[in-house]
């Protein structure tokens, strides 16, 4: 993940000194947005292979059907008929599985912006620190053993600026959010907007994607022959994951910091605007063509 972070790290780095205008949060939106962007052609590609596999499901139906007693066989046909549609049954799952990656290393970027951000080497960071605490005047000093000791030393140091003021609210987005208010309630009140928010936009996100999902199904199923069984099992599955989903945000938004939970905020914000557009435009015109 080492590469990933660095790339990650200097693309942050470039928008918040030269985009953001000195706002990390701003800073974290803009970086989302594009990441988003730039994953956007293999989304495309991800829902045309989408919208392939369920025109090609009754024909897969009717192999698993003829061969369900000789599973070599099937796999052999089945991996004909992809070859004859020029199908990948991986390419459904590009973005997804880049997606990983990028989240796990982008926590590191967060969690150790002085590293990832601004190149400093393992010394340059010691000597960092210790120069901060000698002039701490007062303020508690600089714990190394924290795994997130480098966002208060990038704070104190004035390299980044982690705290976004709306008003009278301050958003600490170096804190991880938390339920125990008996530390600074005026610190971690404002952050759990973050993840009740983040769960929400991935609840809905999940829902838009699970009614994509079902459209196409239906589109397919209304001229071809049903396998009920096998529609009920995926019906099931979708539906489980409209659920997993908010749930596995909600746990990830309360162990890291809450930059993290603005990107997973974001990135499904615009996956909602993205499906918003599939649905309206593109499922529209094709359940137009298809009547």
């Amino acid at each position: 993940m080492g590469i990933i972070s660095q790339l990650l790290g200097q693309i942050l780095v470039f928008i918040y000194e030269n985009l953001s205008f000195g706002s990390y949060g701003l800073a974290i939106i803009l970086f989302t947005v594009f990441i988003k962007l730039l994953l956007l052609p293999l989304s495309i590609k991800q829902y045309k292979s989408s919208l392939k596999m369920q025109e090609m499901q009754p024909l897969i139906q009717e192999i698993q059907r003829k061969y369900k007693n000789d599973p070599q066989k099937q796999s052999e046909e089945l991996m004909n008929l992809y070859k004859e549609h020029n199908f990948s049954p991986a390419s459904g799952c590009l973005t997804s599985f880049i997606q990983l990656p990028i989240i796990v290393s982008l926590y590191y970027v967060i969690r150790e912006p002085l590293t990832y951000m601004f190149n400093m080497t393992k010394d340059q960071i010691e000597a960092l620190v210790n120069q901060l605490n000698q002039a701490a005047n007062g303020l508690p000093q600089i714990n190394t053993r924290s795994i997130y000791f480098q966002i208060e030393a990038a704070l104190r140091s004035g390299k980044l600026d982690v705290v976004e003021e709306l008003g009278f609210i301050k958003f600490d987005l170096g804190k991880i959010p938390k339920l125990n208010f008996t530390e600074d309630v005026a610190t971690y009140l404002p952050l759990l907007l973050i993840p009740v928010l983040a769960i929400v936009a991935t609840y809905f996100s999940s829902k838009m994607m699970m009614k994509r999902t079902q459209s196409l199904r239906s589109s397919t199923n209304s001229k071809k022959s049903k396998n009920q069984s096998q529609d009920d099992m995926t019906a099931a599955m979708n539906k489980s994951m409209m659920w997993i989903a908010p749930v596995m945000t909600g746990i990830i938004s309360f162990q890291a910091p809450a930059a993290l939970g603005l990107y997973w905020l974001t990135s499904n914000v615009f996956q909602i605007i993205q499906e918003f557009i599939i649905n309206k435009f593109i499922m529209k015109k094709k359940e137009d063509s298809d009547s």
